[in-house]
């Protein structure tokens, strides 16, 4: 038996593992239509990616109210949900390397893990099915259960389901809310630079890398070799 301390490496989802920005934009579009209002510029949308659709929605559109808000999430979520039943995994297709990454770590008897994404539970259940990826994760947690993003409500969850320590976790992901909810949960950061954020907006993070090759040393690098 290993005496390696397990490790566990949490992924974000949308801009990380998947590149979901055409039915975000599409879906956010409707959700603007859905009240009459201007949609924002891509730029504008892309960079509330991550966090839960109510705040996003907030910081997207701060002068409209409450009950327009609501409006706003409930078109987002009908229109999300549609582009996913026409297009399936084309919906949001993994990145390139993603899942040779993920099955590398896998198979490190030492290596678990998990999810923290601004995705509900009903969307994330749906992604991880589309793209068969259920048996890589033993930890999923979700916007349903938790605050926004960089709250670190889902990372800490996400270390009492695996009972890993502070340091021996990481966290991957592609905007500042991603490593500035891994600083707040004492934990090391790895940045994305292909995802929905600018590199320059990842200043938090212990390391950023380019591309999923570069992930398994930056994990080692942060977190120690396993045995």
């Amino acid at each position: 038996m290993s005496n390696t301390p397990l490790r566990l490496v949490i992924f974000d989802v949308d801009g990380t593992l998947v590149d979901s920005q055409g039915d975000i934009l599409a879906s956010m579009r409707s959700a603007f239509d859905a009240v009459g209002r201007v949609v924002p510029m891509r730029e504008k949308i892309l960079s509330i990616v991550g966090l839960s659709l109510p705040l996003a929605m907030m910081k997207l559109a701060p002068d409209s109210t409450a009950v327009q808000q609501a409006q706003m999430v409930d078109a987002y979520k009908a229109r999300y949900q549609e582009l996913r039943r026409e297009k399936g995994a084309d919906s949001s297709p993994l990145y390139p390397g993603a899942l040779q990454v993920l099955n590398t770590l896998h198979a490190q008897p030492d290596t678990l893990l998990g999810i923290a994404t601004g995705k509900s539970k009903r969307g994330l259940d749906a992604l991880i099915d589309a793209h068969g990826l259920a048996k890589y994760f033993i930890t999923r947690q979700v916007a349903d259960f938790h605050p926004s993003k960089p709250h670190p409500s889902m990372i800490l969850a996400a270390m009492a389901d695996a009972g890993v320590a502070a340091d021996q976790a990481v966290m991957v992901g592609d905007t500042s809310f991603d490593m500035e909810m891994a600083q707040s949960a004492g934990i090391c950061g790895i940045g994305v630079s292909w995802g929905y954020h600018a590199r320059a907006a990842l200043s938090s993070a212990s390391l950023i890398i380019d591309d999923f090759a570069a992930l398994s040393g930056a994990i080692d690098t942060l977190l120690g070799e396993t045995a």
